[in-house]
């Protein structure tokens, strides 16, 4: 009896601390609201990824998500926080390209380490850039943009997102391979930007097409190239850049989930199945592909390998176009 008593403890015991009978615990996960943390603000690209994809898993599971706005130094604010979360499965984070890929070379002291302090779940989508310019500027296609960068060298500006994005480096990716160097301007977001740019304050500004989709559409500024190689089926009139005279030209922004270090990989396995399932639903793929994104999926491991390949490329990128964040 005395047997069965500190057997039956040390039962009770192993699954309180998480260990080898987690996966009992997690049976009963989610037992209450989902925080999906977005590091940028609302109205962006990251932030409607995360609002459609979310709103789809929970009509078929029942789940229920919370999305937390939390922009700040890159992304980093919103993906460092996560990290240091609890490992339970209520906090996850919506990342991306610049702050899992980009900001470990940019940044001199990154608070996080996206490949040791953060668990993959599943890439949920890529998208290309859009480069435009406001109505009230004279360029009309992008060898006019060029010619003009040409003509007054070092005088023209060219926004982003903010310093050290996608959309950032890849403006500078272009302007090397164009010949041409500009003023960056760097926004704390996509839509702090949108003013600007309408206004026509700013000569050009790269952000993904899923950010900048709904105002070429409504038009309020004027597309002249995306930086997939191929055309977006939504903006089928505007060249790339690849085909503008810059062969092989191509630079894509990445979405997707991940979770603290140490979530139990059946809590993981769980979210990776149903976002999985949400993205293969026709009614998702065409509404992110309405918001010029591609629906993209696959396992954990798929997206750390990604990650982990991600990171030297645009390490390069960073060092070449000499910027830096302390």
């Amino acid at each position: 009896m005395h047997l069965t008593r500190r057997v039956t403890l040390a039962l009770v015991a192993a699954t309180l601390g998480g260990g080898a009978f987690s996966p009992a615990w997690s049976q009963a996960w989610p037992a209450k609201p989902i925080r999906i943390v977005v590091p940028f603000p609302p109205g962006g690209g990251t932030d409607i990824i995360a609002r459609e994809t979310s709103q789809r898993v929970a009509k078929a599971t029942g789940w229920t998500f919370v999305i937390d706005n939390k922009p700040g130094a890159g992304g980093n604010l919103g993906v460092d926080s996560v990290a240091k979360s609890p490992a339970d499965g209520y906090t996850i984070v919506l990342g991306q390209s610049s702050n899992l890929a980009i900001n470990p070379t940019l940044y001199a002291r990154l608070p996080y380490d996206p490949q040791k302090d953060l668990a993959p779940i599943v890439l949920l989508a890529n998208a290309p850039l859009v480069m435009v310019t406001g109505l009230p500027m004279p360029y009309k296609t992008l060898a006019d943009a060029v010619s003009a960068a040409k003509a007054r060298p070092g005088l023209l500006n060219f926004a982003s997102p903010g310093n050290g994005t996608v959309a950032h480096l890849t403006s500078e990716m272009f302007q090397k391979a164009a010949g041409v160097k500009t003023q960056h301007v760097p926004y704390k977001g996509a839509s702090q930007a949108m003013t600007d740019v309408i206004g026509g304050n700013v000569d050009f500004y790269m952000a993904s097409v899923p950010t900048l989709l709904p105002h070429i559409r409504q038009g309020k500024v004027r597309a002249l190239a995306v930086t997939s190689v191929r055309r977006v089926d939504d903006l089928p009139e505007v060249p790339t850049i690849n085909e503008s005279g810059y062969k092989g030209f191509d630079a894509v922004t990445w979405f997707g989930l991940l979770a603290p270090a140490g979530t139990p990989r059946d809590v993981i396995a769980k979210l990776n199945a149903e976002f999985n399932k949400a993205l293969k639903q026709p009614e998702l793929a065409k509404r992110l592909g309405d918001e010029g994104a591609d629906p993209a999926g696959g396992t954990p491991e798929q997206f750390a390998a990604l990650i982990r390949d991600e990171i030297p490329r645009w390490g390069r990128v960073v060092k070449d176009s000499g910027a830096k964040v302390d």
